[in-house]
């Protein structure tokens, strides 16, 4: 006879709310102690506890009812605004007001990068969509302090604020101020040496623009850093939506994008008209400049599908493990555990890497090491975990079978969401090109690299070493991948329990098949707090 969840209806699970997000992801609570940020625990677990209330319908209402452009008023004025839901601004508030956007740079601690890291991770399991500007806001502070003091010293104090000012106005009158960034162009994709926007020199520093970005993102904001061709060659400028007399600026959008997933947050095209712009750095070492603000994307990328796989891995196992199937629940079912078992497996891997990355960040200033292993490892993970996620995702969606397919279990959200992870800031091919680039020009971050994957034995390094002697272009994807693995096979050695870190060598490294056996070890560590495998 059929049992009656809370809710009276039958056979089916009850609502997954109303819990700690990171008490409840031990792979993601370890990880933070160990990679230095132990301090933020407390800090981790009450956001946790506060995302999975009323933000995740906050999430719903902001994917169903997306942003809308208004391009005139009614008087035919240009004011080129976007409307978001109320959900959309709650979710930006409790996340600037977390920090979310800023703890790397506003607190001093050792440790600031993986604390913020664990909490980026959390509020992309509630609303990844969001965390697009989060992640620029977060990523435009280095570069503008590396190349940029004065700017830096300028929009600092807006950029790191905890308080969430929506609304076009001068810097002056702003409490808060988000970034966004415009680089792509229709002619050149990927390739940002063939921009053809102008910046033509006003005197100082001051440049005006002109020309289209085929994307944009997150167009709502106050400041962005942009590409043109200035006289001297392709370089980087800042430029505000208002400028200091509280005229709008020459920046136009000219539609939204209608996008796979990423619904709640708004992408654009624009066109720039004259529109006034600060110097960020020298003229012609743009794509150097501003590389520091797609590092920091590029990690984000790495921890917002961790994100989305842990979901992934909360909604089958929390549904498995109260799902009746021929007679017992589908946790139970040797199939099942075994699907299940793989997707804990992924996540994990996927969770521990991101977090071992963010500590390269936090110690890269100093530790010539550390900044070799951030650069190449930061793309080999980009790679792989995002090139993971959209699979990892439909496999997660299975297990619900037809009720995953429907979007009220929210899982065709996050398969819909992690495609984007694998394209923004470099798709596939691109950022197998820079792992090259590296291993060729950069040979301490190969040194780097394969000192960590031998801290975890014999068999992971053998696999990387390899991996290395067979490197060539046509076959840049399966170095990559296999680099990606020595990495996480190494991680999952020295931190995970030892039925953990066998299966993950038998099915990634050894290739012993995709169908794993069900390990006793892993329940209750990689699932959720329902004790599930």
């Amino acid at each position: 006879m059929a049992t009656l969840s809370s809710t009276g209806a039958a056979n089916q699970p009850p609502p997954l709310a109303g819990y700690d997000l990171f008490a409840s992801n031990r792979p993601l609570a370890e990880a933070l102690e160990r990679e230095g940020a132990s301090w933020a625990a407390e800090r981790c677990s009450s956001f946790g506890s506060l995302l999975t209330r009323e933000p995740l319908e906050w999430g719903r209402l902001a994917n169903e009812q997306p942003p809308r452009l208004r391009t005139h008023d009614r008087f035919g004025e240009r004011i080129d605004e976007v409307e978001f839901h109320p959900a959309w601004h709650d979710l930006m508030r409790l996340s600037v007001g977390h920090e979310v956007h800023a703890l790397s740079w506003a607190d001093g601690r050792e440790g600031a990068h993986v604390a913020r890291a664990a909490l980026f991770m959390l509020a992309g399991q509630v609303e990844a969509g969001h965390g697009c500007p989060i992640s620029m806001t977060h990523a435009a502070v280095p570069a503008l302090r590396t190349a940029a003091p004065a700017l830096a010293e300028q929009w600092e104090p807006l950029l790191l604020s905890s308080d969430y000012d929506f609304g076009l106005r001068p810097a002056a009158e702003k409490r808060g101020a988000l970034c966004g960034m415009a680089m792509t162009e229709r002619q050149g994709g990927s390739d940002v040496r063939a921009n053809v926007t102008t910046a033509t020199p006003l005197g100082g520093d001051e440049y005006s623009l002109d020309g289209h970005k085929w994307f944009c993102s997150a167009p709502m904001s106050d400041v962005f850093l942009v590409l043109a061709q200035a006289p001297v060659g392709l370089t980087c400028f800042l430029l505000p939506r208002v400028l200091p007399d509280g005229s709008r600026n020459g920046f136009h959008i000219q539609r939204l994008k209608d996008k796979l997933g990423d619904r709640s947050n708004a992408s654009s095209e624009i066109e720039l008209d004259g529109a006034w712009a600060q110097l960020v750095g020298e003229e012609g070492r743009g794509v150097r400049t501003i590389v520091e603000m797609v590092v920091h994307t590029r990690l984000d990328c790495v921890l917002g599908s961790a994100a989305g796989m842990r979901q992934a891995v909360e909604q089958a196992t929390h549904h498995a493990a109260h799902r009746l199937a021929f007679g017992k629940p589908l946790a139970d079912q040797p199939l099942m555990r075994n699907v299940l078992a793989d997707l804990c497996l992924e996540s994990e891997a996927a969770t521990v890497t991101a977090l071992r990355l963010a500590r390269a960040y936090d110690r890269r200033a100093d530790d010539p090491a550390e900044a070799a292993f951030a650069r190449i490892a930061t793309a080999i993970a980009k790679y792989w975990v995002c090139k993971r996620g959209p699979g990892h995702a439909a496999e997660a969606l299975e297990c619900l079978g037809g009720n995953g397919f429907v979007e009220e279990s929210g899982l065709p959200r996050v398969y819909r969401q992690q495609p984007l992870q694998s394209i923004w800031e470099g798709s596939g091919n691109v950022i197998c090109l820079d792992v090259l680039r590296a291993l060729d020009r950069e040979p301490e971050s190969a040194e780097a690299l394969l000192h960590e994957i031998g801290l975890g034995g014999d068999e992971p390094a053998a696999f990387a070493r390899q991996a290395l002697a067979e490197a060539n272009e046509p076959r840049a994807r399966l170095l990559v991948e296999r680099l990606a693995l020595a990495l996480q096979a190494s991680l999952l050695a020295r931190h995970a329990p030892n039925e953990v870190a066998d299966a993950f060598l038998a099915s990634r490294l050894r290739r012993e098949g995709r169908a794993r056996l069900r390990h006793p070890a892993e329940r209750g560590r990689s699932g959720t707090h329902h004790e599930s495998p």
